[in-house]
C-alpha cells in the first residue's frame, strides 16, 4: 500500500509551499487508495509553538486535506531515536564527537582559508583518544568514504551524488534531540513510508538520508522533489508577493476548493484543464506531470479562479454562509434588501467573499451623492422625474420585469429618453452612475427602502 506523509515544523503558519506539498502527498495517496500521514517535526525547541501546530491543523482542515494517521510528534518519540542511535553505535555505524563550537568554527575557517569546502574533518571517527573531561558529545554517522549515492527521482529523474561530497552528519545533538535528517529517516522507516514527496530544497538531504536507510538495513522509499514556487517577478516567493499564510486567503474571502485547484496547478498539469474539482484531481494526479521547472505564483489568476468557483454557488448559498460568518453585517443588509437577489445582480463582477461583503455593505449604506452626480442627474429635471416615478413604483408588483415595465411607462408617458429616467433613479437609489440593470437592483431592495431613498433625493 502506498503511504505518503506531510511533515511540517510548527515554527509558524502553514505557507503556500507547504500547503502544495501537503496537497500533492494527499492527492497521490488518495488516487492510489493509500494512506496519508501527518507528522509534526517539533524538534526545533526554540521556535516550535502550540499556536503554530494549531495553525497547521486549521489550514489543512480548511483545505480539506484529511489525514489517515497522526498527527505524530517527534518530541514524543525521543526514546525511539535514542534506541536506534544506540544500535548504530554498537554496530560501529556511528561515533561520539567532542568538539566545541569554537573548535568547529576554527575548523571551517581553516578549510575556507585553504580553499576547501567546509565540512567536518572526522577527527573523532576512529580516534582512540580519551574524551575531553566535561564535554557533552554529539553522535555522528559514519558516512561511507567512497562510492556514489544514486536514486531515480520521481520528478527530476536520475540523480547521483558522490560520497566525497558528504560529511559525517550529526544524528543526536548534545541534548539528545535528533537532527532533521536522522529523525526523518527513523520516522519514515517506522511509519512504512513508500513515497517521500517534498520540495526540491530537500534534494541535498536525500543522499545523506539514503545512506542512513542503507546503514539501518531498511528499504528505500521512492523520492520525488517538486520545484520551488516563485513570485510573479521570478524571485523566491516571500511576503512581498502577497499573503503567504494559507489562512490569510481564507480571511481574504477565497474558497478552499478554488485554493486547492490553484495549488494543484502550481507545477502540475492535466492537459489544458484549468478548473477542476478535487475529485478530478484525485482521479488525475500523478508525479509524471509534475514540472521540473519552478512554478510562478500569480495572484490575479488565483482571483480569477476563485471567481469561477464563487459563481458556481447559488446566491442564496452565499448569503447563508455570510449569515453564519458575518451575522451583524447580514442583519443590517437584510433590513433593506434580499441579499441573494442583490448578489445576483453583480455576482459576475465579484471574485471573493470579501468583495461580496463589501458590495452588500455598500449597497446597504445611506446614499451619498457627490456634487457632480447631483448636478448631472438630480437637478430640477431629475427631481421632477423622480416625483413621477415614485407613485408608479408604489403600486407595481415588486419584481424586476414589472418594475422595468413601470419605468418604461414613465418614459413613454412623459416623452423622455430612457437615460433621463433610469439615471436619476439609479443615482438616487445607489449613489452610483454605473450599475448592473437597475430594475434588478430595485427589485432586490425592499420597496419601502427604494421609496425612502427616492424621497431623500428629491428633498435634498
Amino acid at each position: 500500500m502506498i503511504r505518503t506523509r506531510f511533515a511540517p515544523s510548527p515554527t509558524g503558519y502553514l505557507h503556500l509551499g507547504g500547503a502544495r506539498t501537503a496537497l500533492f502527498n494527499w492527492a497521490y495517496s488518495r488516487r492510489h487508495g493509500g494512506k496519508f500521514i501527518l507528522r509534526i517535526e517539533d524538534t526545533d525547541l526554540e521556535r516550535s509553538t502550540q499556536e503554530s501546530e494549531q495553525a497547521i491543523f486549521d489550514a489543512m482542515n480548511w483545505l480539506g486535506l484529511d489525514w489517515d494517521e497522526g498527527p505524530f510528534f517527534q518530541m514524543k518519540r525521543l526514546g525511539r531515536y535514542k534506541e536506534v542511535a544506540e544500535e548504530m553505535l554498537k554496530k560501529g555505524l556511528a561515533y561520539w564527537a567532542y568538539e566545541t563550537k569554537e573548535e568547529l568554527e576554527a575548523m571551517r575557517e581553516g578549510q575556507q582559508a585553504r580553499g576547501e569546502k567546509p565540512r567536518y574533518d572526522r577527527r573523532w571517527r576512529d580516534s582512540k583518544d580519551a574524551p575531553p573531561a566535561g564535554r557533552t558529545p554529539v553522535l555522528r554517522f559514519k558516512n561511507p568514504l567512497s562510492g556514489d549515492v544514486t536514486w531515480n527521482d520521481l520528478v527530476k529523474g536520475p540523480i547521483t551524488v558522490s560520497n566525497d561530497e558528504l560529511d559525517d552528519l550529526v544524528l543526536l545533538r548534545t541534548d539528545g534531540v535528533p537532527t532533521y535528517n536522522f529523525g526523518v529517516v527513523v520516522d519514515d522507516i517506522d511509519m512504512d513510508m513508500t513515497h517521500v514527496i517534498r520540495g526540491d530544497d530537500h534534494v541535498n538531504n536525500t543522499p545523506r538520508q539514503i545512506n542512513l536507510y542503507r546503514a539501518l538495513g531498511a528499504e528505500l522509499p521512492h523520492f520525488g522533489h517538486m520545484p520551488m514556487i516563485l513570485g510573479s517577478d521570478g524571485q523566491r516567493l516571500s511576503k512581498r508577493h502577497g499573503a503567504v499564510n494559507v489562512m490569510q486567503y481564507k480571511e481574504d474571502g477565497f474558497l478552499p476548493d478554488a485554493m486547492v485547484n490553484y495549488l494543484a496547478r502550481l507545477g502540475w498539469s492535466h492537459g489544458d484543464d484549468e478548473v477542476f474539482s478535487r475529485e478530478q484531481l484525485v482521479e488525475w494526479f500523478d508525479l509524471e506531470h509534475v514540472s521540473r521547472s519552478p512554478a510562478r505564483w500569480d495572484p490575479e489568476k488565483l482571483r480569477w479562479l476563485n471567481g469561477e468557483y464563487l459563481r458556481r454557488l447559488a446566491p442564496a448559498e452565499i448569503a447563508q454562509q455570510l449569515r453564519e460568518e458575518r451575522p451583524s453585517l447580514m442583519a443590517e443588509v437584510e433590513s433593506k434588501m434580499d441579499p441573494a437577489a442583490m448578489l445576483a445582480t453583480a455576482i459576475g463582477d465579484l471574485d471573493t467573499f470579501r468583495m461580496v461583503e463589501t458590495y452588500l455593505h455598500e449597497m446597504a449604506q445611506p446614499v451619498s451623492v457627490d456634487a457632480r452626480l447631483r448636478e448631472t442627474h438630480l437637478g430640477p429635471k431629475g427631481v421632477d422625474v423622480l416625483g413621477k416615478v415614485a407613485p408608479v413604483l408604489e403600486g407595481v408588483e415588486w419584481q424586476a420585469p414589472a418594475i422595468s415595465a413601470a419605468l418604461k411607462s414613465v418614459v413613454q408617458k412623459e416623452g423622455l429618453k430612457m437615460p433621463e429616467v433610469m439615471m436619476p433613479v439609479r443615482v438616487a437609489v445607489t449613489g452610483r452612475e454605473k450599475t448592473k440593470a437597475i430594475d434588478g437592483i430595485l427589485a432586490a431592495f425592499r420597496r419601502d427602502e427604494v421609496l425612502a431613498r427616492i424621497r431623500r433625493a428629491t428633498s435634498a
